[in-house]
């Protein structure tokens, strides 16, 4: 499989020895992982662009996942987050998801598990992004209907501003 067709992971843990383990074996699955072990630098290496999901670790010193979570959410329109912790509470299950996290997963993890959501996380960004290209065809056909091709090229752009 060409890397362009493989899921692409931001897999954020500050425990370093864990991120090695678990981005190995998501490798070895065929998925492309791009590690960080801290919330600062999940959010540097997410403005890079390209990432389809991230799996961030809810407590981490410094910026931690719901924060991360939260600007994930706000700078990538169609990334889906999946929090992954050691400390589970149901406030914090209620929050991550009221802020937008596709899955709430609890360590010790099942691989398999994660797989499986990693899966489903990728068709739901999937779903997502041809639900938003076919409501902007049919944005960009009304448009030229009634625009020149300088009004609708003004008009495409509007449209872009603000999708990664």
């Amino acid at each position: 499989m060409e890397t362009e067709n493989k899921i692409r992971i931001l897999l954020v843990d500050d425990e370093v020895k864990f991120l090695t383990a678990i981005a190995d074996r998501l490798s070895l699955k065929g998925f492309v992982v791009t590690t960080a072990d801290n919330g600062d630098d999940a959010i540097k290496e997410a403005e890079k662009g390209g990432f389809d999901v991230a799996v961030v670790d809810l407590q981490m010193p410094g910026t931690d996942g719901a924060a991360v979570l939260k600007i994930l959410k706000q700078n990538h329109k169609f990334i889906e987050i999946i929090m992954l912790t050691g400390h589970a509470t149901v406030d914090s299950a209620v929050e991550c998801t009221r802020l937008g996290a596709f899955k709430y997963l609890e360590k010790p993890y099942d691989f398999e598990r994660l797989v499986d959501a990693l899966k489903e996380a990728y068709e739901a960004r999937m779903k997502k992004k041809f639900e938003h290209n076919q409501q902007r065809m049919e944005a960009i056909q009304k448009l030229s209907m009634h625009q020149s091709p300088l009004g609708l090229l003004k008009e495409l752009a509007r449209l872009d501003d603000g999708v990664k």
